[in-house]
Parts: C-alpha cells; structure tokens; sequence
C-alpha cells in the first residue's frame, strides 16, 4: 500500500526538496503551500498521481482542517507522515523589526504549526507507526541574538514536540523534530543582511540536505535530530554546558564578522 506525507510550506526550499524526494520514494505527497503558482508547478512536475496540492495558509484554521480532510480522502482516512515545515523569519535587532512582523513568526511558526498538529491527529492515529516531523532549529537550543521571536518561536515547536511524543505515544505517533543551522533558501538570503551570525556560522546547508535528514527521521525517528556536522557537536555541549558558557559563545559569534 502506498505510503503517504502530507507537507506544509512545500511550495519552496525545505518543503519543496522533501516533496520531490518522497515522491521519487513512491510516496504519495500531499503538498500545502500559500502560493498556487509554486503548488501548480510541482503538480506539474510529480504528476497528479503522486501529487494532491492544497493551497491553504497554516494560521487559517478551518482551511488546514479542510486540506487535511481532503488529502486523507485520497489515502483512505490515514496519514503516515506530516512534516510541519511552513515558517517565516526575520532577523535583526529586535526593536528594529516591526511588531506585527514579529506576531506573525509567532502565529505561522507556532499557532500555524498547532493547527497543522490538531486537525492531522485523526488520520495519523489510523495509521500504523505514524511519523510527524517538525522544523526546528539550530537556533530552539538557546535564545538567538538578532532571532529572539524565531528563536523563540522554535523554542515552542521544541516543547511541543517533546510533549506530544510522550502524549501521542499511546496512539502508535512518533513526533520529531529537526534541528538545522542555517539552510540556503529563499527566506534565509531575505535576511543575511540582519545579522553577523550568518558570517560567523556560515550558510552551508542545501534544502535537499535537510529533505534528506526527513526521510531520515520518518525512517528512524530520534526526539531531536541535529542537522549538519557543525551542529551535531554543538548540540550536546550546548545542552550541558553552564548557561554562563552558551551565553558568552552567542555574543562573540554576534560580534564576529
């Protein structure tokens, strides 16, 4: 039978990458995005048989429900995979970015997120050994300078994914996340301009490298999966070094140039 993903944000970078490389894995892909023309261009490319396209925004409640509706009518009432990629960023100063902007990373990256979660749960819970993959961050293991809402903002999907393996663990749901440093996106080149940390860290990673680590978590989930060699090794010591350590590390990195 088989196997289906349904992916938000897959109309561009991360989302997109996982799109094609589930299809090439015979997977059946629901794809959901704000932008038509990009879901229309991926239909195109997958084929209609590989490919349901939904245009919906994440914030919008009642419209993610009726997408996931829509697909699970496709797949026979089961989701096998969710991968809640669909977020914005903005860097800079914190004053410096206007308020509005800095709610609207909380209501796509997080509240977005949520709604994706509560109106999947059904259609994961009827299949057998239902994955869902979350985007976090490098940036969910301390509170980033010149990313405090995104930070932020990944610090929560962190938590929720923590708390709903534990709680979904009844019904036969793993729940993951990743956790990149910088991708080389759209979203991401919008703001290398924002911040020094994009010099000090380097943007390094391609989209079809963090698609490849979501089929790896769907494979064989771990609660957090570190994304790049550089992260893998400053994930462990970043949660066990003394906060005094972390702290000194983030302002020299937003110093350097």
């Amino acid at each position: 039978m088989t196997k289906s993903i349904f992916i938000t944000g897959a109309g561009a970078g991360i989302g997109l990458e996982t799109a094609r490389l589930f299809a090439s894995k015979g997977w059946f892909v629901g794809a959901a995005d704000r932008d038509p023309r990009a879901l229309e261009n991926l239909q195109a490319e997958l084929g209609e048989e590989v490919c349901s396209t939904h245009v919906v925004d994440v914030t919008d409640e009642k419209a993610v429900a009726e997408a996931l509706s829509e697909f699970a009518e496709l797949t026979g009432g089961t989701i096998d995979a969710l991968h809640n990629n669909a977020g914005i960023l903005r860097v800079g100063p914190f004053e410096s970015i206007a308020i509005q902007d800095h709610r609207a990373i909380v209501e796509i990256n997080v509240i977005g997120l949520m709604n994706v979660l509560y109106a999947a749960f059904p259609y994961l819970k009827a299949a057998s050994g239902a994955v869902v993959v979350n985007m976090s961050s490098a940036s969910a293991a301390y509170g980033t300078p010149d990313f405090a809402s995104y930070s932020a903002s990944k610090h929560a999907v962190r938590a929720m994914t923590e708390a709903l393996d534990i709680e979904w663990q009844a019904h036969g749901i793993r729940v993951c996340d990743l956790m990149p440093p910088f991708v080389n996106t759209g979203m991401v080149q919008a703001n290398v301009g924002g911040s020094r940390l994009f010099d000090s860290l380097g943007v390094n990673l391609a989209p079809s490298e963090v698609a490849a680590e979501v089929w790896k978590q769907v494979a064989s989930p771990q609660l957090h999966r570190a994304v790049s060699g550089q992260f893998k090794i400053l994930w462990p010591i970043a949660r066990s070094a003394p906060t005094a350590v972390t702290r000194a590390v983030m302002k020299k990195l937003r110093r350097s140039s």
